[in-house]
């Protein structure tokens, strides 16, 4: 059974992706929920998939349900239609669009297909996470243990070692730098003269 590897940009920031594995013969709705747990949303908003092109123009519509929208042509519903059955490019692209009212957007690019089907996996699988997603309902930050390694790998408190307010100096080592220079420069003169 063929497993597709699709690598899931999140569309504004695209250092920020998800690869996420399926078989050919799941729905476009594991897609979607694989989709959204990868990237901690929540499964309670509308969604649909566009099929695209290399330049990420949207096309014809998978949808979740049929929406109360114009359609120029019926979507495709993603509980019945197959991942497999819309693949139709080798590096195949697809929109994910979630929640249309804060219009979450996703490119979806087939990266790989592999006969290899690992017994170990449950899937649809989150196989990579790369970047810090988005956070659905506000802000998300570093917060808590992340923080606080940071914190403790790079000493970023106020008194840590090696950090002075511009023009000061660090318990006098430059003025005591300076004076040694000066003393020098002192003996040198007396010996020479």
């Amino acid at each position: 059974m063929a497993v597709l590897k699709f690598r899931v940009y999140f569309e504004e920031d695209d250092s920020v992706y998800r690869d996420v594995a399926a078989r050919h013969t799941q729905s476009f709705l594991d897609l979607n929920n694989v989709i959204l747990k990868a990237y901690e949303f929540d499964n309670k908003h509308q969604s649909t998939f566009y099929r695209s092109n290399d330049q990420w123009q949207r096309g014809k519509e998978i949808s979740k349900e049929k929406y109360d929208k114009q359609y120029k042509v019926e979507p495709l519903i993603m509980a019945v239609t197959t991942i497999g059955s819309e693949i139709k490019q080798p590096n195949q692209k697809f929109v994910f669009v979630y929640d249309f009212v804060k219009n979450w957007s996703f490119w979806v690019e087939l990266i790989n297909v592999s006969r290899d089907e690992d017994f170990k996996k449950d899937y649809p699988a989150v196989i990579k996470t790369e970047g810090i997603a988005p956070s659905q309902y506000g802000t998300k930050s570093l917060v808590g243990d992340k923080l606080a390694e940071v914190e403790e790998k790079y000493d970023l408190t106020k008194n840590a070692e090696g950090f002075t307010t511009e023009g000061d100096t660090e318990e006098g080592e430059d003025s005591e730098e300076a004076s040694e220079d000066e003393e020098e420069e002192q003996n040198a003169e007396d010996t020479e003269g």
